[in-house]
């Protein structure tokens, strides 16, 4: 029994009742990644109760429930621990090559230098410390190094407790990811809350990453790097992580790093690859055409996988045979070739002996444009079920001639993209290619808006039958932005592509469907890209009022995820000239909301005031209830700036009296953000000037709509200036209770918030009074 032997029998059983992973995923109760992690060999000794689940989901008789569960019997004692799971959900490590061989001397470097770093770790007392290990894999194309380096966080993985991390540079891309999205990523990758990242500057999120890389003991996988501006930031300055960086170039403006140059296998490396993947007897039994077969293939290891992978699934095939084959192939592919090395003949091999709709598929999914891709990618462009899809990319990496990623996903090797790229324009019509292109950017696109609404709180409508071009479906707000986070590069690339495509309305609506999600993926760096692509857009449609919104909406951007002040400003102020220029109410609001609020945040309060006054008229006359009470809570927060308490009071009083008017009353769930901010801010009105009965009252039962939202320092806050509030007021009993809850807050709650709870008990013991004379 094999490693996979139980992955590929309930793969067997999943395709025999035209059931996708999601689909038995529903009715087993197991996870998707379960699923697919089980069926891709990665996950090994499954318990009982999984393979019960999957017996019940695939409804097995009794002689296939039976080998289900001697296949799980089987694995279970072939493998001596499980196959972990990633250890990130943003930057997991891909799987590696099963049948890996060779490359035991530069393994070996790679070993020494992870032992070099242990024992730097320890160094003398007093020393400098030394600089993290680094490096720089470089090498050909198709010559393993992302392989290399897959396998030595593998086979070392006892050295890197905290976990390992692999970031795709994507370096030969026309838009490669910057360091400030690298460093973001892994940064949500090692448990830093998005909101936080969000707001940090790049200098701040950088110092950041720094220091929490110095506190890990990990290996970093940066892949794929184009140049050294890509990387130099993300070294470590200190600690002990390992950084394995792969380029095809040698990277040589970076210092301080260790260069190991791949060249090609050894004749006998190329024959233990061959025997590995072919492994039935025919390289020993014919070693002259194995060796053949590797002077071929330039003994590279991609194509030397390709061309075994080949042959594998041919086993009345000689490697005499498949020697002459490949030494017979056209030249049309030399393009492709790594130095002096031709590839494309052992590419062109496999590819040629696909069946013609395996074939298509290939050449489609070179069109798509991000770094890896799902089922519904195949599904979408063949015009196909998503049974059908899974089953021509299981042929495809059958073959070689793609490779899994992270989850139940695929991807391309450069060459072999451009491979199906070339095969494509040789094959397939431009009508044919573009036509499909627009399917996938269509299918993309809808899904962006279907996920942004039940992300955002709304109701998706009903599935529309097992139409290929529907977009996908979700169930949860998690699973909703989940989709959105993986699949941006794919998306925006679809977004962008429209806007070049002149179809501006397609573009404006999706602008202005995900423009609630912002607020739940703050640190993602390209939202500022979209809603310029929206305001270009609505101008090209002449439709002011939705160009006025992208603007805001681009202020917004600006400064609450880059921090960009002067660009916020001006993209506010053109959207209230705009909006002015259409007499559109609504969105002159929003204008003169957006410029109060970042009037406010350098403390121009004046201005602040009067931009948000006018905001709050403006949303009166236009009807909009629920952003002109937005509208008031922010001139609650800049008229108590202002030292104009009694109108930040009476403001209040305005929300409240608002909302008893409207059906839900203030208790209504719909507005129960408004009342709670408004009561918060409020409330330092009332403290500050002294009006203990009045700031109890408004804070009395608001710490738990805090804690539960996860703003745990107004919670901690509420807690203690109710405390004060309440010793002021003679309720010693009441206080003591509060002082004692911000302690219970533990590690939660600011250290100098907790020591002021403990000096209102002390004060309470001695009968004094809180002495706190300002609060903020």
């Amino acid at each position: 029994m094999t490693v996979s032997s139980l992955g590929r029998l309930v793969r067997r059983l999943r395709l025999a009742r035209a059931l996708t992973i999601e689909q038995l995923a529903e009715a087993s109760g197991v996870s998707v990644r379960a699923i697919g992690d089980m069926e891709r060999g990665r996950s090994t000794k499954p318990r009982h109760g999984t393979v019960a689940a999957l017996m019940q989901g695939l409804r097995l008789g009794e002689a296939e429930a039976e080998e289900l569960f001697l296949a799980a019997r089987a694995d279970r004692s072939d493998k001596a621990a499980d196959v972990p799971a990633p250890t990130a959900h943003f930057a997991p490590l891909p799987r590696g090559i099963r049948d890996f061989v060779g490359r035991e001397d530069e393994l070996r470097v790679l070993g020494n230098l992870i032992e070099e770093g242990t024992r730097s770790g320890a160094g003398r007392a007093g020393a400098a410390p030394p600089l993290p290990p680094v490096a720089v894999v470089s090498g050909v194309p198709g010559s393993g190094k992302t392989t290399l380096a897959l396998r030595l966080a593998e086979e070392r993985r006892s050295d890197f407790p905290d976990g390992a991390f692999f970031i795709d540079l994507r370096g030969l891309e026309d838009r490669p990811p910057t360091p400030d999205e690298t460093v973001v990523r892994l940064l949500n990758a090692w448990g830093v809350d998005d909101a936080q990242v969000g707001r940090l500057t790049s200098e701040e999120r950088l110092a950041l990453y720094q220091s929490t890389a110095a506190g890990l003991r990990a290996v970093l996988v940066l892949d794929n790097a184009g140049h050294e501006a890509q990387v130099r930031a993300l070294l470590p300055a200190e600690g002990r992580m390992l950084v394995v960086v792969t380029s095809r170039r040698p990277l040589a403006g970076l210092s301080g790093v260790h260069r190991l140059a791949l060249g090609t296998l050894a004749r006998s490396e190329s024959t233990a690859l061959l025997r590995a993947v072919v492994a039935d007897g025919r390289v020993d039994a014919d070693p002259d055409a194995a060796a053949r077969v590797a002077v071929l293939c330039g003994h590279l290891p991609l194509a030397l996988r390709v061309a075994a992978n080949w042959a594998a699934t041919r086993s009345g095939w000689t490697l005499g045979r498949l020697a002459d084959r490949l030494a017979d192939e056209d030249r049309r592919m030399d393009a492709l070739s790594a130095g002096d090395l031709g590839v494309a003949s052992a590419f062109h091999l496999s590819y040629s002996r696909l069946a013609p709709e395996t074939a298509r598929v290939f050449r489609l999914l070179s069109l798509i444009p991000g770094g890896d891709f799902g089922i519904p990618y195949a599904a979408v462009l063949a015009e196909t079920s998503a049974v059908e899809a899974e089953n021509r990319l299981e042929e495809l990496l059958e073959a070689g001639l793609l490779m899994t990623s992270v989850g139940d996903r695929y991807r391309f090797h450069d060459l072999l993209r451009l491979y199906g790229r070339a095969r494509s324009r040789d094959t397939d019509d431009e009508a044919t290619s573009v036509a499909a292109a627009a399917r996938l950017r269509g299918w993309l696109l809808d899904t962006v808006a279907a996920a942004a609404q039940v992300a955002t709180g709304g109701v998706e409508a009903p599935e529309r039958g097992d139409s290929t071009a529907s977009p996908e479906h979700f169930r949860t707000r998690e699973q909703a932005l989940e989709w959105l986070r993986a699949e941006s590069d794919n998306w925006l690339s679809a977004l962008r592509r429209e806007a070049e495509q002149q179809n501006p309305g397609r573009v404006v609506v999706i602008a202005f469907a995900v423009e609630a999600v912002c607020n739940s993926w703050i640190s993602w760096g390209n939202w500022s890209e979209v809603f310029a692509l929206g305001a270009r857009s609505a101008e090209a449609t002449g439709d002011l009022d939705a160009q006025a919104g992208c603007l805001s909406m681009l202020a917004w951007v600006h400064w609450q995820c880059h921090r960009r002040h002067e660009e916020a400003l001006e993209a506010a102020t053109s959207a209230l000239a705009i909006a002015s220029a259409c007499g559109s109410l609504g969105r002159q609001a929003e204008a003169y909301m957006y410029l109060g609020w970042l009037r406010d945040v350098v403390n121009d309060v004046v201005s602040a005031v009067e931009d948000i006054a006018q905001a709050m008229d403006l949303f009166l006359r236009a009807g909009d209830t629920r952003r002109y009470l937005q509208a008031a809570n922010m001139n609650i927060t800049v008229l108590r700036k202002a030292g104009r308490g009694q109108e930040a009071i009476e403001t209040h009083h305005a929300v409240m009296g608002s909302l008893a008017q409207l059906p839900g009353g203030v208790h209504d769930p719909r507005y129960a953000v408004t009342v709670r901010i408004s009561r918060y801010h409020v409330a330092f009105v009332y403290l500050n000037e002294g009006r203990w009965e009045e700031a109890a009252e408004v804070l009395a039962g608001l710490e738990q709509s805090y804690a539960d939202s996860g703003f745990h320092l107004a919670t901690t806050k509420i807690y203690l200036y109710r405390g004060h509030c309440l010793a002021h007021l003679g309720l010693a009993a009441e206080a003591e209770g509060d002082y004692r809850a911000v302690l219970g807050l533990g590690d939660s709650a600011p250290v100098d918030l907790r020591e002021e709870a403990r000096a209102g008990l002390a004060g309470l013991s001695a009968g004094a009074l809180p002495s706190r004379t300002a609060f903020e």
